[in-house]
């Protein structure tokens, strides 16, 4: 819960020390939303319990945003899934309960590609997630936040989690399930455990299961987290400013964002060059390119959460449509709806060629749509004009 009241500075916990990053606004254990915080524009519901893959009973809450209205055949309905640091706030305005505006600003909206006047957007935060919807952070049976004790969810679960929410909201289908990234893992996901209820998808940036380099990629940010003292077992959400898993976090995302980019941006962009008046060589300064890493570790120490970073890495890794099903292409095989599969050129944490074996495999697919884009991976944010005729050509 969000106090007027800062806490008292205390000692940095042994052996750690603060990153360039942490000098500037205090560091919270946890950006997590928690009861009492500004709601903003999240609503509701709650869908039960809901037994896991792993064999555990939730209780589970989700939160959710929705824009425009819903038509009286109810078959104007979008569902807009997102990417691993990303929430309910697609579009709108940075305000109470939302520290950033839409992370999705470009796409959906009055008279975007997904326009809020013809179609009803829902757009709900991940099972596992930190911004209102049951995770880590939430609060467990025993009144305390589950914490380390929060049960391992996969791509699965979440998607079961968005089932129930769409029976709460009466919509036996949708128009389009769209989602970049980890979001595009849970299209496909709904795809194939409930072809009736997708009439078309679009999978950007993604893939159909989850490769040995991206977990290899994966293990070193989740023993970042897990190897900070601040995380304590992941029982840290009591712990005052400046003494949760902030380092480790902040390491994670450092790596992270390094896939995120192409080589290409990162050479053009910073190079070699010194951050402005640093000497790198030597004199314990760093390179801009370095600086720049730092800024997005600190960013997102302040806006999220060290646990559901892990639970959601980890339900990423356990992605894998052929799970179970006969393997990647029996399973994509099953899919009724119309399918858009998109990829960035220089993307090179889901490789193009990923794209390529969806699109081969969905049999309502014309074939994979390339983004061209210096940006890697993040283009599917940045290149707003290319995604957004894709998607808008695509709904028609």
């Amino acid at each position: 819960m969000q106090t007027d009241t800062a806490p008292a500075p205390t000692a940095p916990v042994a052996g750690r020390r603060a990153p360039v990053w942490a000098a500037g606004p205090a560091v919270p254990a946890s950006a997590a939303w928690r009861e009492g915080d500004p709601v903003g524009r999240r609503q509701f519901v709650d869908i039960g319990d809901l037994t896991l893959e792993c064999g555990v009973t939730l209780p589970v809450r989700v939160a959710y945003e929705t824009w425009g209205e819903l038509s009286p055949s109810g078959d104007n309905a979008v569902l807009v899934l997102h990417a691993l640091t990303g929430d309910s706030h697609v579009t709108g305005p940075a305000g109470p309960g939302h520290p950033t505006a839409g992370w999705w600003d470009s796409l959906v909206g009055p008279g975007r590609p997904i326009d809020t006047d013809r179609w009803f957007v829902v757009a709900p935060n991940v099972l596992g997630g930190c911004q209102g919807t049951t995770g880590p952070a939430s609060t467990g049976p025993d009144g305390r936040p589950w914490g380390g004790r929060f049960p391992f969810v996969t791509t699965r679960d979440q998607v079961a989690a968005e089932i129930a929410v769409a029976d709460a909201l009466g919509i036996d289908s949708w128009a389009l399930v769209v989602g970049a990234s980890m979001g595009g893992m849970r299209v496909l996901e709904w795809a194939v455990t409930a072809p009736e209820r997708v009439r078309a998808l679009a999978a950007i940036a993604t893939t159909a299961q989850s490769s040995g380099d991206q977990i290899a990629w994966a293990h070193p940010q989740l023993e970042a987290i897990r190897s900070d003292p601040g995380w304590n077992g992941g029982d840290y959400y009591d712990l005052p400013e400046g003494a949760g898993p902030h380092i480790g976090l902040g390491i994670a995302r450092q790596i992270a964002h390094t896939t995120y980019r192409s080589p290409r941006e990162l050479d053009v962009r910073f190079g070699r060059d010194a951050q402005d008046v640093e000497e790198p060589l030597g004199g314990g300064g760093r390179y801009a390119v370095q600086s720049y890493l730092d800024h997005h570790a600190g960013k997102l120490a302040r806006r999220f959460d060290a646990n559901s970073y892990l639970v959601l890495t980890e339900s990423m890794l356990s992605h894998d449509v052929g799970r179970g099903r006969g393997g990647v292409e029996e399973a994509l095989g099953t899919v009724t709806g119309r399918a858009l599969v998109v990829a960035v050129d220089t993307d090179r944490l889901y490789l193009p060629e990923q794209s390529e074996r969806m699109a081969a495999g969905l049999p309502g697919c014309d074939g994979m749509h390339l983004i061209r884009s210096d940006f890697g991976h993040d283009g599917f944010l940045i290149e707003a004009e290319q995604v957004g005729t894709l998607v808008r050509d695509f709904l028609g």
